[in-house]
């Protein structure tokens, strides 16, 4: 596998940090985005749902305090995809993409099956 290899990432996220460090001893460059500091736009985190085959719900993450002001059943996907993109701590993470491929690294030892 030659594809280019990013991780979409929050900084100060336990679970981030060791896909991050697995990564690092894997010797594979990659690229991280923190997307705290660069916000993912909704075409982005449609592709990156898509790539996961997975859908907006199952990327959000329902237990967040942010997450129960909101009316989960009634919401379409654009509107979850729009509350992930205006509150990023509604969406799991990390997420890491090589080429058409991607995984949400719950557990972090989910990123070897990308490497």
């Amino acid at each position: 596998m030659s594809d280019k290899i990013t991780i979409y990432q929050k900084p100060t996220c336990s679970k981030c940090r060791a896909t991050l460090a697995i990564l690092d001893e894997s010797g594979q460059a990659y690229e991280s985005v923190n997307y705290y500091e660069t916000p993912l736009t909704a075409d982005k985190l449609r592709e990156l749902i898509q790539k996961l085959g997975l859908s907006a719900r199952d990327i959000f993450r329902q237990d967040e305090s942010a997450a129960r002001e909101l009316d989960l059943d009634t919401m379409s996907e654009d509107d979850l995809i729009k509350a992930m993109i205006d509150n990023p701590d509604l969406m799991q993470r990390p997420i890491v993409v090589r080429g058409e491929n991607a995984k949400i690294c719950r557990p972090p030892e989910n990123v070897r099956e990308l490497l």
